[in-house]
């Protein structure tokens, strides 16, 4: 009854919805099989339901169950991009890291040690979290196999900030974390939807040398979606590109349910339009964040981080999974908070 055939005669594919109402079936992103149910698989979609680290609304725990259970309506073929996201690659649901909620190391341990296991047998990976803290995990699983990759991160806000009460580890500090560890390129990383107050005209200093550069939401606005486009493109380049998702990048219009909502966002169909873009660049995982379903509404958010993880699944329908690098090189490191940066601007 599903969608697709073995692995000896494609890949398996979704619950045939001809066959099974939507509403019923297995409770899977996108109704796909588990990893236990096929041979070997090209993508895993993994969740993270850890919050831990949330410095305002606490809730993202429960945002992988919320995505899986708003994906049901996730057909087959994808016309935007004439792609076909679970036909051209096996596409599992890999169930959930069982990351302790009373320790943040040790569950960020855990997060890394999942997603290296997966990236181990030459898949991909769609992480859904929980919150943003995550991506640092991640992120050193995905640096081990590729080296120092472009982040191209969709936010309102930077997470470049250094610590909230005294904590190195929290949804606010993943990719300065990241910068310091040498896990980024540090030529070829952004934020794409950056908008709201900062807490000094420093973080803008800070972010630069760690590697960012920024296009804010206001930008998109004036320059439109071909120019946001265009600094992407020319940003990264055929570099491996690793991209996180925030669900507050969308304005909370789109995406009502999530821990630190910010006016003036994008809409969903921006950010739907920005991530078919990938499919022309070196996509080597991706994750999907800060979903909290208790302030979500009729699944307005969840549907909207559904329709992205599909995006990001036929972007990488579109070009094969690269190889793992035979050695990994010594990564560049962000340069020392003292050294001087030429810009306090946001960069181009």
């Amino acid at each position: 009854m599903r969608e697709g055939g073995s692995m000896a005669g494609g890949p398996v594919g979704p619950v045939d919805a001809t066959r099974v109402p939507r509403y019923g079936g297995p409770a899977t992103f996108a109704r796909l099989p588990r990893a236990d149910e096929v041979t070997r698989f090209d993508v895993a979609v993994l969740g993270v339901p850890f919050d831990t680290g949330v410095s305002y609304r606490p809730g993202a725990r429960f945002g992988p169950a919320h995505v899986r259970e708003s994906s049901r309506l996730l057909r087959p073929y994808n016309p935007e991009v004439d792609a076909e996201p679970f036909g051209a690659q096996q596409v599992v649901d890999a169930g959930d890291v069982a990351a302790n909620p009373f320790d943040i190391a040790e569950a960020l341990e855990a997060v890394e040690r999942h997603a290296r296991d997966v990236l181990d047998t030459g898949a991909r990976l769609l992480t859904v979290g929980g919150d943003h803290t995550i991506a640092l995990p991640l992120l050193r699983a995905v640096a081990a196999r590729h080296g120092p990759v472009a982040v191209v991160h969709f936010d309102a806000h930077l997470d470049t900030w250094d610590t909230y009460f005294g904590a190195a580890y929290t949804h606010g500090t993943p990719f300065r974390r990241a910068s310091e560890e040498g896990l980024l390129d540090l030529e070829a990383s952004m934020h794409l939807g950056i908008r709201g107050p900062l807490y000094d005209r420093g973080d803008l200093t800070d972010d630069r040398r760690l590697g960012f550069t920024v296009v804010t939401s206001p930008q998109i606005e004036l320059e439109g979606l071909a120019g946001a486009v265009e600094r992407l493109r020319r940003r990264v380049g055929d570099r491996p590109v690793y991209v996180s998702v925030d669900i507050d990048v969308l304005d909370p219009a789109f995406a009502p349910g999530t821990g630190t909502p910010e006016a003036g966002g994008l809409t969903s169909r921006e950010l739907l339009v920005l991530l078919r873009e990938f499919g022309g660049l070196n996509l080597v995982s991706a994750d999907i964040v800060e979903v909290a379903p208790a302030y979500d509404h009729a699944q307005i958010t969840g549907i909207a981080a559904a329709h992205v993880g599909y995006e990001l699944l036929s972007a990488m329908a579109r070009r094969p999974a690269p190889p793992a690098l035979p050695g990994v090189a010594a990564p560049a490191r962000a340069p020392a908070a003292d050294e001087p940066v030429a810009d306090v601007g946001l960069p181009s």
